[in-house]
């Protein structure tokens, strides 16, 4: 009986298998779901927004698919090494996710991050991105591995009251770092509970440290962090020093925030929050996006922002050519190398980022256009009043070096300013430092002296 029992079971699941085969799927089995992260902060709600709104719109027109957004709510430093983090399983990778465009190259190196090259041929938006906007996704291979959602651009933001007060003609356009000092020391004069000119330096304010800060100074002097022809980064450099020495006279003299402050990762909060607009801070070198935090549902609403404060070039060392320095970075949106549909993540990327979506997101969170279409489009050229002229920063902006040795070359940088403004090293030692630094991340082949 056995025997027969057994080909009678048999048969019954191959027929049992014949008919799920000729039926509708049941709805577990179709449904498809894509798991998309990215950054939120109390203070940053528009990639949120953005992402709340493209879902939507996404499983509108793809019924059986679900979007599941997953926040992480941390500033940007911490934001990076949860995402690294969850990149590095299976089990956790997103299939979408939110990317900076200093960590696209080594994240592609670490095998992260998918090649877009043959999704991008079929997608007619692409074309709408500036040229210069692509580069920021590329990879060492030349393919495109991430798509920018907007780029960004650095300059001095100053409070026009606290200016005048001090006696400054306005508009205030510095033409060298000693009209910085000489400003900032008539301010602590004329009001010592001022902070007179901020700018970023330690561990704590990470990446903020170096494109809110060093980096202008560095370039400002004709200097930089790396030789692209040669494929070298620069060690031994007087403009690192100098760029060093100007930091140290900013925080010994007390014209800038308290070494205490400026290693408060919240720090940032205060500048924007409290200090300019309650006219306690002279000036700080920050980003373009400034105005997203004032303007009208932003975290720190404050009306009479565009008549009180002006914003002006970070000027080269001495004057010299081309008179001012910008520094310019970005995110991007990027599909994880494991996802199960490719297909399916990029053209939820490509939802997120259509004209209407990226519209909205450049005008919520200040950032300067990435696609022509936008920049072109009178909601965005009158999103505040300070768009012309953080744009016309583009002209004498630069970028990060995008290689996968970056990240730990720019901790590096940030080591060597908090080691300077808390009076642990000169800035000729911590110079020396940073250039043993480098030189133990990269190997003396890879560094040139310059």
């Amino acid at each position: 009986m056995r025997p027969r029992a057994l080909v009678f079971s048999a048969f019954i699941s191959a027929a049992a298998l014949a008919l799920a085969a000729c039926s509708p799927a049941a709805p577990a089995e179709s449904a498809k779901t894509l798991k998309v992260v990215y950054q939120k902060t109390d203070s940053f709600t528009a990639l949120d927004t953005l992402f709340q709104a493209a879902k939507q719109e996404f499983e509108a027109a793809n019924q059986g698919v679900t979007v599941n957004l997953e926040p992480i709510q941390a500033n940007d430093d911490d934001y990076g090494t949860k995402l690294a983090l969850a990149l590095r399983s299976s089990s956790t990778a997103p299939d979408v996710f939110y990317e900076d465009t200093f960590k696209v190259r080594s994240d592609v190196d670490a095998g992260y991050l998918l090649k877009l090259d043959s999704h991008l041929d079929g997608w007619k938006d692409w074309d709408t991105f500036d040229d210069a906007a692509k580069a920021a996704g590329l990879g060492d291979d030349g393919g495109t591995y991430a798509v920018p959602l907007g780029t960004d651009t650095r300059g001095i933001w100053y409070n026009k009251k606290v200016l005048a007060a001090a006696g400054i003609s306005l508009p205030w356009e510095p033409r060298s770092w000693q009209d910085i000092l000489d400003t900032a020391r008539k301010i602590k004069a004329n009001d010592p509970s001022v902070v007179p000119f901020n700018m970023y330096a330690g561990k704590g304010t990470g990446e903020g440290t170096v494109m809110q800060s060093f980096y202008e100074l560095l370039y400002g002097t004709g200097a930089g962090l790396y030789d692209t022809e040669a494929k070298k980064w620069v060690v031994g450099s007087q403009g690192f020093t100098d760029s060093l020495t100007f930091l140290e006279t900013l925080y010994e003299e007390q014209l800038a925030v308290s070494p205490a402050e400026a290693l408060d990762a919240n720090v940032w909060k205060k500048v924007f929050g409290e200090w300019l607009p309650q006219g306690k801070m002279g000036a700080t070198v920050e980003g373009s996006y400034a105005p997203s935090f004032w303007q009208k549902g932003g975290s720190y609403e404050w009306p009479a922002y565009g008549e009180e404060m002006g914003v002006t070039a970070f000027p080269t060392q001495n004057g010299q050519a081309p008179g001012g320095v910008s520094m310019s970075g970005g995110w991007t949106l990027a599909v994880g190398a494991g996802t199960k549909d490719a297909q399916l993540a990029f053209d939820f990327l490509a939802t997120a980022l259509n004209q209407k979506n990226s519209l909205a997101f450049n005008v919520a969170s200040s950032q300067i256009a990435v696609r022509k279409d936008v920049a072109a489009d009178p909601g965005y050229q009158s999103a505040n009043p300070f768009v012309k002229d953080v744009s016309e920063l583009v002209a004498v902006t630069h970028y990060r070096p995008a290689t996968a040795d970056y990240p730990r070359i720019s901790a590096a940088v940030q080591e060597a300013t908090e080691a300077v403004i808390t009076g642990a090293k000169s800035p000729a030692q911590a110079a020396a430092d940073y250039d043993a630094a480098v030189k133990g991340i990269v190997g003396d082949a890879k560094t040139i002296a310059k």
